[in-house]
């Protein structure tokens, strides 16, 4: 991987039979007590991020903000001193070392759950897709690769990632968010991840980033019951590392992505640690708007709503849509709609490509048009001939008023 590469992406990957986490591309002062080396902070991002463009909050909103709803982060703790995150964090049980899981030393966790949950506070261009939820923090690894490929920090245990799970069920998560990856089946995580199904939880896990690497399989991405992301840049196309295989669900964004840092500010990561909680933000959307349906009714409806996911073997159902899944009525299969995600304004080279793709439809269709036309000239006008037929007008009677149908193009929940 490319220095710029490994500074920008963060995952969470196991090592052996740990886990363990990667170094973020930018990081603030850690507290005293963290072993971990930190980098220092990056310049704060501007503009708005874009996949608040694409997921525009302002329509997802008045739907549905993830109130009263749980969220567990299963990583590397969650730093609650920054300010979009104040008052948003629950502690759960430190599966490390018993320290306290509102504590980050690496900042993954941190950014994890402000994709999740970051509450609006002026000057910040960052919103969490599900900012009424509640972030349950549980600490499971602070294990960092650093930039030369060696590795420093503690490592979490598999025995730790399944206690968390089971805490997590037993606090009140309805959906939980593993942004962690380990390369080995792990009975201890398996049976939780039963359990988590058992008692209704909607489980999301990251897909992984080493396609170049073999592309194995990913746990607990792989698990029954898990929905397994991956991630897309903002022009639509899956991201050189995120893996591809039947354990990829879904998609989401997963590049050049703006959230929190520790213990304040903004960073930009990258990989499908990234992805997974927008999937776990959409869950708790739907588990707030629709809270009569069971996890798996969440996760098939996240499925079936997705969209262009005819893009390829890494793309699952397609690219997450939020707002399809909150309001369309689907009959539980998966509608296709072509591109993934619109290019957008600020990526020049995406939007180039998105143009010369609707030129090309455009003039494909029309070709298609006169073909047709052509066709119905050639064999209607000369049997209108030989029946006595002239051209001219024809009186059409008075339309009637249509019949009202605007209600039923509203979505029918009351």
């Amino acid at each position: 991987m490319p220095r710029r590469s490994r500074l920008a992406v963060l995952t969470v990957s196991c090592c052996l039979a740990g886990f363990a986490v990667a170094s973020p591309a930018a990081r603030a002062q850690a507290p005293a007590s963290c072993p971990a080396p930190i980098h220092p902070p990056a310049p704060a991002p501007t503009g708005v991020p874009w996949p608040s463009q694409v997921y525009d909050h302002r329509k997802l909103t008045p739907l549905a903000d993830g109130r009263g709803v749980t969220v567990a982060v299963i990583d590397s703790g969650v730093d609650a001193r920054h300010p979009q995150l104040q008052g948003v964090v629950r502690a759960g049980p430190d599966q490390l070392d018993g320290g306290g899981s509102l504590v980050d030393c690496v900042g993954h966790g941190t950014g994890v759950a402000g994709i999740i949950a970051a509450r609006p506070v002026p000057g910040s261009p960052l919103h969490g897709l599900a900012p009424g939820a509640t972030i349950l923090a549980l600490r499971v690894s602070e294990l960092v690769e650093l930039e030369d490929g060696t590795t420093a920090g503690r490592r979490g245990t598999p025995a730790g990632v399944a206690a968390a799970i089971r805490a997590a069920v037993e606090r009140g998560a309805g959906v939980i968010n593993l942004s962690l990856v380990s390369y080995q089946d792990s009975a201890d995580v398996r049976e939780a991840v039963r359990f988590a199904v058992a008692h209704d939880v909607v489980l999301v896990a990251a897909a992984g980033n080493r396609f170049a690497e073999g592309n194995r399989t990913p746990f607990p991405a792989a698990y029954e019951g898990v929905i397994g992301v991956g991630a897309v840049g903002p022009d639509g196309q899956r991201l050189p590392g995120s893996q591809t295989g039947p354990y990829v669900d879904l998609v989401a964004p997963g590049g050049r992505i703006v959230t929190t840092a520790t213990p304040q500010g903004l960073t930009t990561v990258e990989g499908t640690s990234f992805a997974a909680p927008y999937v776990a933000a959409a869950a708790a959307l739907l588990r707030q708007y629709r809270p009569e349906m069971t996890a798996a009714q969440v996760a098939a409806r996240l499925a079936a709503t997705a969209d262009g996911g005819a893009a390829g073997p890494g793309f699952g159902a397609g690219v997450l849509n939020p707002y399809r899944a909150l309001t369309e009525e689907t009959g539980g299969q998966p509608q296709r709609t072509g591109q993934a995600l619109a290019p957008l304004a600020g990526d020049p080279q995406a939007a180039a490509k998105g143009a010369a793709e609707d030129r090309t439809l455009l003039l494909a269709a029309a070709g298609v048009g006169l073909a047709a036309l052509m066709l119905l000239i050639a064999v209607v006008v000369p049997r209108g001939r030989r029946r006595g037929w002239r051209p001219g007008l024809r009186r059409l009677p008075t339309p009637r008023a249509p019949e009202d149908r605007t209600a039923a193009a509203f979505d029918r929940r009351r």
